[in-house]
């Protein structure tokens, strides 16, 4: 199992030709680019924000502690 050659990307185009007809498939072509562009950004956001929360505590860095003339319940 690889990726997808030629014959089968020529093969599913012109099933999707058939099923849409010709007038469809650049509608059907900008509607996939557009949610696979918000896809990425959001995948790029979450990555970020992982990124940043990680860097907000150090795995280095000791637990902070207590003021010692506090008393604890």
């Amino acid at each position: 199992m690889g990726s997808i050659g030629a014959g089968e990307l020529l093969l599913i185009f012109l099933v999707a030709l058939l099923l849409f007809g010709p007038g469809r498939l650049p509608e059907l072509g900008r509607a996939f680019g557009k949610a696979a562009r918000e896809f990425k950004k959001a995948e790029a956001e979450v990555r970020n924000a992982m990124a940043a929360g990680t860097n907000d505590d150090p795995k280095g860095a000791p637990p902070s502690e207590k003021d010692p003339g506090e008393r604890s319940e």
